[in-house]
């Protein structure tokens, strides 16, 4: 066991409060100052299935949920079966002897019976008698488990309370007296981390960048935004719809936006692609909004709680034919709420749509996070817009001048042309999603000129250059001179940097990284300077196809030499990537598949 993070692994079947008590862990690590990722691996049933939390935590940054389990707890049969044959020395494995019988484990294994039934009646709470036991063996005071049982099921009422923390007092001294600790106990820094899910995250860069208009239909795993704007609406002065489908849902951000608001949904792969004609008529329409893609195994329904990087190629071709548009992904919790204020002024700048690239690793992810990042008072830049509060005065067709009127689609050098919102006094115009003039007369009305159309079409696409020089490009991280370069985008980024961690640490080779975070505008000039100069270049991405790799190829032209891809449903663990790397780098292959294994 590393006694430099520790690694938690409860497993059950949904309804058995796993989730809640990889909860109760997570607070009582924020509060004592300590670093953590939680991913639940869970299946699309209520109750049944095979659900595997794993919680990491450390003194240190925890990019990861990791490779192995110190402390496995087993609240069935099927979670003892699965997983104690791959428990090394030094880890611990706890169970109810009333339901549960152990199989021979490794040498070194610390078996760790309890008997639930002995220590409470309720059946129900045979996790928190292991909860109990457990932060016994980590060496936390009990103190910190009953407040944070109390916060937990304070809705329940005082006799729940007092149920809870009787079960899990119960454990805490059973432990004690029966179990071997753990060497070295974890500490308490001093620090206050706060707990947020990568959705929160979202919904509360959404808040920040002064959303004042959310709308969506639950599709999971995007669900937790609109969990998190509808709990918070009021208190924020936010509008929140949930409506009958995603089609209306596009609709009426255009709307909301179009009258001056910044409006913003999100939803899964599935309900984007009833968006896509809507994201479209925005950018015909010039009409800044931003819509949120969390990315789940597909096609069709496919595996809705299961993770996977496969929506690239959907949302560059979301919409028919070619408009400017930003694409942006998203690596962790605290970069999603970074990301969200940066976008919002990016496309009001530019008048286009945004799209938010997530998965569920991201998106359902549980992390410590400090608060003073969630910086809150986020610039606003909304670029050219006209209020009629600062509308100057504009000429009448009745005034006899020679001027023309308002032109919402005034032809510029930028691209970029004059925005005032409905009811503007002056500033009538026309908007639609036809092919238009600049005052928004359709061009069709005139037998479709040839001239205006290109002329529209080429005004709108001059956005991309300036977006590409407001964004920052991708940086190379690690040694300038490696053995290889590891390519990714999106949640790859913290496993990418984990692994390359342990190639240099374990196997001596030195390995770089390239996070490409900005997809639409792509840094063409910049990633090829990197790339150039590579020895050898690996893509990492969760898909089948290596839908990145065939984008930088359309983009570039250049062909990655080797590929690690997975897409079982599951993410990728940093032993996965150290051991395509040793491979590749032999010469074994050039297409790596991992075989998921939930410890090793």
């Amino acid at each position: 066991m590393s006694q430099e993070d520790f690694i938690i692994g409860i497993g059950g079947e949904n309804g058995q409060g796993i989730a809640t008590s990889g909860n109760v862990l997570a607070r009582i690590f924020a509060r004592r100052g300590l670093h953590f990722v939680a991913y639940n691996s869970y299946q699309s049933i209520i109750r049944g299935g095979h659900t595997f939390l794993t919680l990491r935590t450390s003194e240190s940054e925890v990019l990861t949920h990791g490779d192995r389990v110190d402390a496995l707890l087993c609240l069935n049969q099927d979670t003892m079966d699965r997983h104690l044959r791959i428990m090394k020395a030094g880890s611990s494995v706890l169970f109810d002897t009333e339901k549960i019988r152990p199989g021979t484990p490794a040498e070194g294994v610390q078996l760790c019976p309890i008997p639930s039934k002995a220590i409470t009646p309720n059946r129900l709470l045979a996790n928190t008698v292991a909860l109990g036991a457990v932060l016994r063996m980590l060496g936390i005071e009990f103190s910190f488990l009953e407040e944070i049982l109390t916060v937990q099921f304070r809705k329940k009422g005082d006799a729940v309370i007092a149920e809870n923390v009787h079960a899990a007092k119960g454990g805490y001294d059973y432990a004690g007296e029966h179990f071997t600790p753990w060497p070295k106990p974890l500490p308490k820094t001093g620090r206050r981390f706060g707990v947020i899910t990568g959705n929160e995250a979202l919904a509360m860069g959404g808040a920040a960048a002064g959303v004042k208009f959310y709308i969506a239909y639950p599709m999971s795993p995007a669900t937790g935004v609109l969990v998190w704007f509808a709990k918070y609406a009021r208190e924020l002065g936010i509008m929140v719809r949930q409506m009958e489908d995603e089609i209306s849902v596009a609709n009426m951000l255009i709307g909301a936006a179009h009258a001056g608001c910044r409006a913003m949904c999100a939803t899964s792969g599935g309900g984007f692609a009833l968006m896509t004609e809507a994201f479209g008529a925005a950018a015909m329409m010039e009409i800044p909004v931003v819509g949120i893609n969390v990315q789940r195994a597909g096609p069709a329904t496919g595996v809705p709680t299961k993770t996977e990087q496969g929506d690239l190629w959907q949302a560059l071709g979301a919409g028919q034919g070619d408009y400017p548009r930003a694409i942006v992904s998203v690596s962790s919790a605290q970069d999603a709420f970074d990301t969200v204020p940066e976008l919002f002024n990016l496309v009001e700048k530019f008048h286009c749509p945004g799209i938010i690239l997530s998965d569920l690793l991201v998106s359902e992810g549980t992390a410590s996070v400090d608060p003073a990042a969630l910086k809150f008072d986020q610039p606003i830049e909304r670029g050219p817009i006209i209020f009629p509060k600062d509308a100057p005065a504009m000429p009448s067709a009745a005034s006899g001048s020679n001027d023309r009127a308002y032109l919402r689609y005034k032809i510029t050098a930028s691209g970029v042309s004059p925005r005032a919102v409905p009811g503007t006094p002056g500033h009538l115009h026309v908007v639609a999603s036809d092919e238009h003039d600049e005052d928004g007369v359709l061009i069709s009305d005139e037998f479709t000129n040839p001239a205006k159309r290109r002329a529209m079409h080429e005004k709108r696409m001059r956005k991309m250059d300036g977006m590409l020089k407001a964004i920052t490009p991708p940086q190379l991280f690690g040694p300038a001179h490696a053995e290889a370069t590891l390519v990714g985008w999106g949640s790859t980024l913290g496993v990418i940097r984990e692994a390359i961690a342990k190639l240099e640490r374990e196997e001596g080779l030195r390995v770089n990284h390239l996070h490409v975070k900005w997809l639409v505008p792509f840094h063409t000039k910049e990633i090829m300077e990197v790339l150039s100069k590579a020895k050898r270049v690996i893509i990492v991405e969760n898909s089948i196809s290596g839908q990145f790799a065939r984008y930088l190829r359309s983009e570039t032209g250049f062909a990655a030499h080797g590929h690690i891809r997975k897409y079982d449903g599951e993410p990728f663990m940093p032993h996965h990537l150290v051991a395509a790397v040793k491979e590749q780098l032999a010469g074994k292959t050039t297409l790596s598949v991992p075989v998921h294994e939930i410890t090793v």
